[in-house]
């Protein structure tokens, strides 16, 4: 029934029932109770017998337990059981991430601010602090509100964070800013750019260099900038506002100078009056006009040189239009109009006829072929005109002057020309045109004859054909690009050019340095004091008996050489005129010279070998050795070479101002090469002659005649390279700050090399001084006996003279 089955729940379970009613988390107890697990326990404590009992989990954590898990640590409650775990920020020195109790605890604190990826970020700064970490920004940022790991830049510029001057401008930058100049302006002396205390102060933009504004306009500096309006006489160009920085204007030149107003109002009228049936009185007035302009021009020489370009650049330009356009008007047939001063108008009109057209004037002829210059679409007649404006030099007397690349290598050979040409016009200048206006690249060439003044170009001057080339600014300078000079002569030039334009004829002067006047004075007494000393030791090795042998041969031709050498530079070393001349003259001091240094290294050879010889007593070989070898070698050497160098480039021989080798493409080492080659060759030898001279010293007695003799050759050897040889070596040093003291060591030593070789050769031996005193007494005793003579003679006809008289004059006394 149901009341026995609730009251058998309700019972005590048998004991065999004990496992069936207790609950979770608890045990049988002698198979009557129940246990709860430990960290369980229940209203009615460890151990019940209520199958209506729990066990409920023990809190250690809170009280009344609350376990203690020491500093830095917190207690953690789990299901029947607990543990204790390190605040966040710390961790326990053996790594494990948990406890039981206060003695395990070993908490220490961990720096955040090493953990990757890193917790402060950007250019925030990571404090650490116990179990924690703060985020710090530098100077110049700040904490962001919705991040507070992130530092924000801080805008000082807008903020008014910043002590920057009024004449600066702030300018923000990540963490900072700086004060910088506005445009326009720049730091005062002594400022900085960039730091809070920048001051700065106005640019004067119309002081640099070049310009800042447009050569047609005058700049005009303003408070932190600048303006550019247009020059008196000028006027804006179309698209263009004045008085800012791109402002560009273009000639009126109408109220520049008074004769240029004069002038302009002369044309205007003549452009109002103009009819095509008076064509030829409007060409006329206009020739006039510009010659008057040109006849007088003291308002215009006024000008800057700039200014004067522009004018004769816009005059050229513009007569040529209005010419061109007028002749439309007129008549089949050759015109000629001329005014007072020399402006002249040469112009010829035709439909028909010859195609090659001649036109003249005073001082220029032009030769061009209409088929050239006529389009094929033209309509209406032919014009080519030619006008002569001599008054136009005085404008472009001072024009610059551009080579083209051509015209730069060929003047290139006249030194100091390209350096700072000064063109001076020699002929008038005239103008070519036709009735089609492109002309720039004609078929065949226009031919100019100019005459002019007679001329004798020098060496460092060039007649050049040119024309007048615009340029952006207004202005203009010579070029000879597209001319060249077909012929010239002393009054003529004939120039050929590729198009049309204005041209003339001008002689470019390159400026050379002076030559110093000390220097050439040295040069001439040297040289001639030199040339008489070596014709004297040339006499006296060839007339000395005594001193005769190899090294008095060897001698011999080197005084010959240098002679000739000398005589022949001071001679014609100037005689430029004729290039096939200079370049022979230039080949043979080239040889001259270059034989003189054999010479010199064959005497080193024989006084080496000399030498040698002394160990085994054979001065006979070495004699025959070096008679057999030195004049092959002594002339044969340097032919070889000059002949080389004179077929391979034979127009490097002789100079604009000078006959010698030029500098170019290394050919003056074709003398320098052999010279230096012989002075270190005989270094080597004389070098090896001295040990041999050392070593023989030691076991021979310094009496030996044979020794005192090689050791007195060494001298007078050695000698004479550092004379005649290493002399060279100053004039490959004549650069930098010494160079003039090399020059003058140079020319000094150089040119006293004859007066050495007498010194050294002659003077200084004992054998040649005797032969001079047995020549002297033999003079002095020859002219002795020719005073006695005289003197007998003079003494026989005084004592012949009274029976002579009285002879002739007995017959007179007969009576």
């Amino acid at each position: 029934c149901p009341i026995l089955t609730v009251v058998s729940v309700l019972s005590p379970f048998a004991p065999t029932d004990c496992a069936r009613w207790c609950p979770l988390n608890s045990r049988c107890v002698n198979a009557t109770a129940c246990r709860c697990s430990p960290g369980f326990t229940s209203l009615s404590g460890d151990v019940f017998t209520n199958r209506l009992e729990n066990c409920d989990d023990i809190d250690e954590c809170g009280p009344p337990l609350a376990v203690s898990c020491g500093k830095f640590a917190d207690c953690q409650n789990t299901e029947g059981s607990f543990y204790c775990k390190c605040r966040p920020g710390y961790l326990l020195a053996s790594g494990a991430k948990a406890f039981r109790n206060e003695s395990e605890n070993t908490c220490q604190d961990v720096d955040k601010c090493q953990r990757k990826p890193r917790l402060c970020k950007g250019r925030s700064i990571c404090i650490n602090t116990q179990g924690n970490y703060t985020c710090r920004c530098p100077p110049g940022l700040e904490l962001n509100l919705s991040d507070p790991n992130v530092c924000s830049d801080v805008n000082e510029c807008t903020s008014g964070q910043n002590p920057c001057h009024n004449t600066t401008h702030c300018l923000n930058n990540i963490g900072s800013y700086e004060c910088r100049c506005l445009p326009g302006w720049k730091p005062i002396p002594g400022s900085p750019n960039g730091p809070n205390n920048t001051v700065c102060e106005d640019v004067d933009e119309c002081s640099f260099r070049p310009p800042v504004c447009h050569n047609s306009t005058v700049c005009v500096n303003t408070v932190g900038s600048y303006r550019c309006r247009c020059r008196r006489g000028w006027e804006l160009k179309p698209g263009f506002q004045n008085k800012q920085m791109n402002t560009t204007c273009q000639g009126t030149w109408s109220d520049l100078t008074p004769g240029l107003s004069h002038f302009f109002k002369k044309v205007q009228v003549l452009r109002r009056d103009f009819k095509p049936a008076l064509a030829q009185g409007t060409i006329q007035g206009l020739i006039e006009g510009v010659d008057e302009l040109l006849q007088t021009p003291q308002d215009l020489e006024a000008l800057p040189r700039s200014e004067q370009r522009r004018v004769a650049t816009n005059l050229l330009a513009g007569l040529e239009d209005v010419l061109r356009n007028i002749s439309q008007a007129l008549p089949n047939g050759t015109l000629t109009f001329s005014a007072s001063a020399g402006t002249d108008l040469s112009l010829k009109v035709q439909e028909q006829g010859d195609r090659n057209v001649t036109l003249s004037l005073n001082q220029a002829k032009m030769l061009l072929s209409l088929d050239e210059v006529h389009e094929s679409s033209d309509s209406g007649p032919s014009v080519v005109g030619l006008v002569s404006t001599p008054g136009m030099a005085k404008l472009l007397a001072e024009a610059p002057l551009i080579l083209d690349p051509k015209q730069q290598t060929v003047l290139r050979e006249h030194k100091g020309l390209l350096g700072d040409v000064s063109p001076v016009l020699l002929s008038d200048v005239v103008s070519a045109f036709v009735s089609n206006k492109d002309t720039q690249n004609l078929g065949s060439p226009v031919t100019f004859i100019f005459s002019h003044h007679a001329v004798m170009p020098r060496p460092t001057q060039k007649v050049l054909c040119v024309f007048w080339e615009h340029s952006q600014d207004g202005g203009g300078h010579w070029s000879t690009t597209g001319c060249r000079m077909a012929a010239t002569g002393d009054a003529s030039t004939t120039c050929q050019c590729s198009h049309l334009s204005s041209f003339a004829v001008l002689m470019a002067h390159g400026h050379v340095q002076e030559e110093d006047p000390v220097l050439a004075v040295i040069t001439y007494m040297g040289l001639g004091l030199s040339l008489l000393c070596l014709l004297l030791a040339a006499l006296t090795f060839l007339l000395c008996k005594a001193i005769q042998n190899t090294s008095t041969s060897l001698h011999l031709q080197l005084s010959i050489c240098l002679f000739l050498a000398h005589l022949l530079f001071l001679t014609a070393i100037n005689q430029t005129k004729i290039k096939l001349l200079c370049a022979i003259i230039a080949g043979a001091l080239h040889y001259l010279y270059l034989a003189s240094f054999t010479w010199m290294l064959l005497d080193g050879l024989h006084l080496f070998l000399t030498a040698r010889n002394l160990t085994v007593v054979n001065y006979s070989s070495v004699s025959r050795f070096m008679n057999r070898l030195m004049f092959p070698v002594g002339y044969g050497v340097p032919a070889l070479i000059v002949a080389i160098s004179a077929a391979s480039r034979p127009s490097l021989y002789g100079t604009p101002t000078s006959c010698w080798l030029r500098p170019e493409k290394m050919f003056i080492w074709s003398f320098l090469g052999p010279v230096c080659t012989i002075i270190s060759v005989n270094l080597v030898l004389f070098f090896m002659t001295l040990r041999i001279l050392q070593s023989k010293l030691s076991s021979l007695n310094s009496d030996v005649s044979t020794l005192q003799n090689t050791r007195m050759l060494t001298f007078k050897a050695t000698a004479q390279l550092l004379i005649l040889g290493c002399t060279w070596c100053l004039g490959l040093l004549q650069v930098g700050p010494a160079a003039r003291v090399m020059a003058y060591l140079f020319t000094i030593i150089n040119s006293l090399q004859g007066a050495f070789i007498f010194l050294v050769y002659c003077l200084l031996s004992q054998q040649v001084r005797e032969q001079y005193r047995k020549w002297f007494r033999g003079v002095r005793k020859a002219k002795a006996e020719s005073e006695k003579y005289t003197l007998s003679s003079r003494a026989v006809s005084d004592a012949s003279t009274p029976n002579t008289v009285g002879s002739r004059s007995a017959p007179t006394a007969l009576p």
